[in-house]
């Protein structure tokens, strides 16, 4: 555990190196990259070797303050944890090497990158905590460090107000993990997290649901999620690809961590994991279908990912409670597999957004357009990426959730409840992967096909080497991941090997299903590449023309003949619209020889509209009667103080 403690506090020299040359913009750069890098690949390389070669958890503690305990413990589940967590943030630091080039703000981007620094340190800390205090330590630093690099562009009122939501749900989040915690303190008396199974059977749902709820906070579960499409648009894309592709897997670990902490008997809980799961992953995608500004569409697309890998882990639990030990196996294993491959693609996704914003200088994918001639790099990866995300193969995001596919079909053969669970889980997944499919075809076909729609789209270049090299080999393992997906399964099999239900499953039948699978993915390649190939002979010595599209009788046809977001999806979305309630604005035609018309759709967010209905307007209400305790009168300011504390003493 040396070497992980050695690498993260190299990873937090990195920080203190770019406040320490700030004033040298690109020597803070390089160092700050070269130095927090390093620590990450060391952090990898010892997170791979212990969990292929795992043989049992490792312990560290050290006394804190004379009285607590700062206690960590490295197991199977925190080892694959960590390889995300060091993989995705060296990619997104030698992405942001062009990505953050403005001079003028060279202090501002030192402190972001000190800021980031913490936040992977504290993220390891998070998965390798053993007992409550340390958790809490980790956590808050982890929220904390994120909110300052979401308002990195905090002169914008929308980004300082995408950072404040963020931190209440953080902070909110927080509070019911201390309720969960105080709980779990009451009955044990032990902050250790290996005293949380010796409860009484009676708390544990309610402590289990309050852990969920603080959690899902962070990991944007419905309809805890609106924090997600505000903050994400704010902070620069490389803080976007890293906070939507690992820190909020945060969240799933805990959720997690606390099932097996708890070691409930009660399959309720699976079961409330599982219903969550399929709400989420099915309204994810509902939201990020209807949404044209491209970061927040995919900020969308994250909750919807969420809710696939809590499908997979509710079917692991539900077939705990079943004692299915395949269904139970695949299940977790699906779902950490997804966990990693969406740390991939969401940020190879986030980055290609990034560049595009870079260049194009928007986000809304109705002002682009044509970008796959401009952007040819970008738009390619970020091709692949879409592949990926839609769980189609031969791509990455096929294999993770056809293990979770896998899982849930052992679960058909179980009776009543988990039966009909299981059939719903199958056709959630089938339901969010067409969805997925239709959201990316979207977004490549209006942002990258056609014509451009806004000059700055038509003069946008390629964006900077460092941003292309690292979406190039994003998409390569994103590639490679469906093509050999054996070594990654096996990555999986292994973060769940620590599970005492699922130890010893026998593996060797499915590993020849994924040999076929594998087999499957080099013959549809090879075919690609012969066809290309046969294709560029065959036209080798042709001449080809080129001319306009057929405008269906119009002979000048413009971009504005070309579809819109609201256009392509409108039909979808009309089917979801109980759940996705649509404003429309319709200036009309009133004259017989009418001005301007304008035609203006918006879908809103049903948990966003409830939560200022119900939750925002009472308190707003409440605190404006209450405006007058507020007179600056410091006398009654002390008294409100000592009545404070004489309350407090008579209570205790």
């Amino acid at each position: 555990m040396n070497t992980l403690f050695t690498a993260l506090v190299i990873i937090l020299a990195g920080g203190a190196l770019a406040l320490l040359f700030s004033r040298r913009f690109v020597l803070m750069k390089m160092a700050t990259i070269g130095t927090t890098s390093t620590g990450c690949v060391i952090g990898l390389l010892y997170s791979i070797s212990h969990l292929l070669g795992y043989q049992a958890a490792i312990e560290k503690s050290w006394s804190w303050l004379h009285f607590f305990t700062l206690a960590f413990k490295v197991d199977s589940i925190a080892l694959f944890f960590l390889v995300p967590i060091f993989t995705i943030s060296p990619l997104a630091l030698m992405y942001s090497f062009h990505y953050m080039e403005n001079t003028e703000k060279s202090f501002r981007t030192a402190v972001n990158y000190f800021f980031f620094a913490v936040l992977v340190a504290s993220m390891a800390l998070v998965v390798t905590a053993a007992n409550m205090i340390t958790f809490v330590l980790a956590w808050e630093l982890m929220s904390l460090s994120s909110y300052f690099l979401v308002v990195f562009d905090y002169q914008v009122k929308e980004n300082r107000q995408a950072g404040y939501l963020y931190f209440i749900f953080a902070q909110g989040g927080a509070m019911l993990l201390f309720a969960a915690f105080a709980l779990l303190y009451h009955s044990t008396g032990s902050f250790d997290f290996s005293s949380f199974s010796s409860i009484p059977e009676g708390p544990k749902l309610l402590i289990f649901i309050l852990a969920f709820l603080g959690f899902g906070s962070k990991a944007g579960i419905f309809p805890l999620h609106i924090w997600l499409p505000k903050a994400h648009p704010a902070a620069p894309s490389h803080i976007s690809a890293i906070m939507s592709g690992v820190m909020i897997k945060m969240g799933i670990y805990g959720i997690f961590r606390m099932y097996l902490l708890l070691d409930a008997a009660t399959p309720l809980i699976g079961q409330i994991v599982l219903v969550v799961g399929m709400i989420t992953g099915i309204l994810g995608v509902v939201y990020a279908l209807a949404k044209q500004d491209i970061k927040e569409l995919l900020a969308y697309s994250s909750v919807e990912n969420i809710g696939i890998i809590l499908i997979g882990l509710g079917i692991g639990m539900v077939g705990v409670s079943e004692k299915n030990q395949a269904m139970a196996f695949f299940g977790f294993a699906g779902a950490f597999l997804h966990v990693f491959n969406h740390s991939i693609f969401k940020s190879l996704l986030f980055m290609g957004a990034g560049a595009v914003l870079h260049k194009a200088k928007s986000k809304n994918i109705n002002q682009l357009g044509g970008l796959m001639k401009r952007m040819p790099i970008t738009g390619k990866t970020f091709l692949a990426g879409s592949v990926a995300i839609s769980g189609l193969p031969p791509f990455s995001g096929f294999i993770g959730e056809f293990l979770i596919y896998y899982g849930a079909f052992h679960g058909v053969s179980n009776h009543r409840l988990s039966f009909i669970l299981a059939i719903l889980a199958i056709v959630t997944l089938a339901v969010i992967g067409g969805l997925a499919t239709a959201c990316f075809t979207k977004v490549v076909g209006l942002a990258f096909l056609g014509e451009p729609r806004t000059e700055k789209a038509a003069r946008a270049t390629e964006a900077g080497l460092s941003i292309n090299l690292v979406m190039i080999f994003m998409a390569i393992v994103c590639l490679v991941i469906g093509v050999i997906p054996e070594p990654f399964i096996r990555l999986s099999f292994a973060g769940i090997q620590g599970i005492a239900f699922t130890a010893g499953y026998n593996t060797r039948e499915f590993m020849v299903i994924v040999d076929h699978i594998s087999q499957t993915a080099v013959f549809f390649i090879g075919l690609v590449f012969f066809i290309g190939l046969l294709r560029k002979f065959l036209y080798k010595k042709k001449e080809i023309g080129s001319g306009g599209t057929w405008g269906c009788g119009f002979t000048q046809p413009t971009v504005r003949m070309q579809y819109t977001g609201t256009s392509y999806a409108a039909e979808m979305i009309d089917f979801y619209r109980p759940f996705v309630p649509t404003k429309t604005h319709y200036s009309g035609i009133n004259k017989i020889f009418p001005g301007k018309t304008t035609w203006d759709t918006k879908v809103e967010d049903v948990a966003e509209i409830y939560y200022q209905r119900y939750l925002t307007q009472p308190i707003l209400l409440v605190m404006n009667h209450l405006r007058w305790i507020q007179h600056g009168k410091i006398q009654l300011y002390i008294a409100y103080i000592v009545l404070t504390i004489i309350i407090l003493l008579c209570l205790l």
